[in-house]
């Protein structure tokens, strides 16, 4: 079972943070998950939302925000006074630091910005060490087109035979479902077709346990400590 820390170990710490990923990675996950987009000024940043309100001390769409507005922000005191003075990450200055040390699935948030990512993770020669995932189907195939050896998954929010079949065309390499429709059937279905299933939005314990008897091999989780004392690690 691969226990990929959710925005590092997003219940915590706060997500999305060097703090929340050495956290994790303390913690003994497999991977960790964040959140890529492109600021104004063409700098890739880790941040989940499309503006800084929720998670940083800053207002307004990252798209249209420069980076040296973004670089003075507070992106921890809003989870915890602990972590004040924490900062939204570089892309590039993370990959540099955390790309030998764990395996990175970066979320692609944007389409348009895909093969500039994986341009940048190509040219640091981490391709072996990340995965990349994103919801929208147009980027997933981008990437796989581009890149043919890249490992590649593909988020969903629902699964069906149409899915399936497109997963199969472009050769992505596994999928992720969300937790709260995962069964035995639909887990076989893909295995069928040899593609392994993940999943996602994983918010108790009963939830892991539920989905380790339905054969899912992986788990992006907030909180990486209790799917860790399940599998007793």
């Amino acid at each position: 079972m691969k226990v990929i820390g959710h925005r590092g170990a997003a219940a915590m710490a706060p997500e999305n943070t060097w703090e929340s990923f050495d956290l994790a990675l303390k913690l003994g996950v497999n991977a960790i998950e964040t959140d890529v987009r492109k600021t104004k000024d063409g700098r890739f940043i880790l941040i989940h939302d499309q503006d800084l309100d929720r998670t940083t001390n800053g207002v307004g769409l990252v798209k249209n925000t420069l980076w040296s507005q973004i670089v003075s922000l507070n992106a921890g005191s809003w989870f915890d006074i602990a972590y004040d003075g924490a900062k939204v990450p570089l892309l590039q200055e993370t990959l540099e630091l955390y790309g030998q040390k764990t395996h990175l699935v970066l979320e692609i948030k944007d389409s348009g910005i895909e093969l500039e990512a994986l341009e940048m993770v190509q040219r640091l020669n981490l391709i072996d060490c990340v995965t990349f995932t994103s919801f929208d189907f147009a980027v997933v195939q981008n990437i796989k087109e581009q890149c043919p050896e890249v490992n590649l998954e593909w988020l969903m929010t629902q699964s069906d035979g149409e899915k399936m079949e497109k997963a199969l065309t472009i050769g992505v390499n596994q999928i992720s479902l969300s937790a709260s429709f995962i069964s035995q059937d639909l887990v076989s279905q893909w295995n069928a077709i040899a593609l392994p299933v993940y999943i996602w939005d994983v918010t108790d314990s009963q939830v892991m346990i539920s989905a380790m008897k339905a054969g899912v091999v992986g788990m992006t989780v907030d909180a990486p400590h209790l799917l860790l004392n399940i599998l007793d690690r």
